[in-house]
């Protein structure tokens, strides 16, 4: 298996349980759920919307994601580079795709997340960590 393919198969893999199981938070969002890439859709940006189509180019052999950032109100491609990161530095919360601070902030951190899994609200070894960075520009769809 390439490289490359590590890292998609271990987005495979989670995105898959955590549609499997209702309790697991899924992160980030899988862009199939919101639009197919190659889709004529997905080729131009819908009306009103800021950034610029999605390629599939733009990721290379990666698989990937979209997270929406609840401060910006804006969506932002993302994939993952490193999953799992061993719990050490700063990391922040991912919950349902979601996060309160993306690129430009004070409060991004780089991509690197969090996900609660067992949902006391603490990082702890039982959580999820791992790097997927936000790939500007964000814009307001999906």
């Amino acid at each position: 298996m390439s490289t490359q393919a590590v890292p998609s198969a271990i987005l495979l893999c989670a995105i898959s349980t955590a549609l499997g199981c209702s309790s697991q938070p899924t992160a980030p969002s899988p862009v199939d759920s919101i639009q197919a890439l190659g889709s004529a859709s997905a080729a131009a940006p819908a009306a009103g919307s800021q950034g610029t189509a999605v390629s599939p180019s733009r990721f290379g052999g990666r698989t990937p994601g979209v997270v929406y950032v609840t401060s910006q109100g804006l969506h932002y491609d993302t994939f993952v580079v490193k999953d799992p990161l061993p719990m050490e530095g700063r990391f922040q919360l991912l919950t349902d795709g979601q996060t309160e601070f993306g690129p430009g902030q004070p409060g991004y951190l780089g991509g690197r997340w969090w996900v609660d899994v067992n949902e006391n609200g603490v990082q702890d070894p039982e959580d999820h960590y791992f790097l997927c960075p936000l790939l500007p520009p964000g814009r307001s769809t999906p």
